[in-house]
């Protein structure tokens, strides 16, 4: 898991932001990657309802664009 977050924080911001906008499972990924409970929760949970119905969306669109990178909760 800690490979494929390094290879995730690896690539280039315009390439998050693009797996944000058009597919948002950039953040799903990224939170699933981190390996605790909460993030493997959240980032499957992401990836069944649509990103809690788009406010993940929004929520990693803006982090993406303010801070190149996505929160992860807790």
């Amino acid at each position: 898991m800690a490979e494929f977050r390094k290879t995730l924080a690896g690539l280039p911001w315009i390439v998050k932001l693009l797996l944000v906008v058009f597919y948002d499972i950039y953040g799903a990924l990224y939170r699933i990657s981190k390996g605790d409970t909460v993030g493997i929760v959240v980032g499957v949970l992401q990836l069944i309802t649509g990103n809690f119905f788009g406010i993940f969306w929004i929520i990693d669109l803006v982090t993406v664009i303010l801070k190149k990178e996505v929160t992860v909760l807790a």
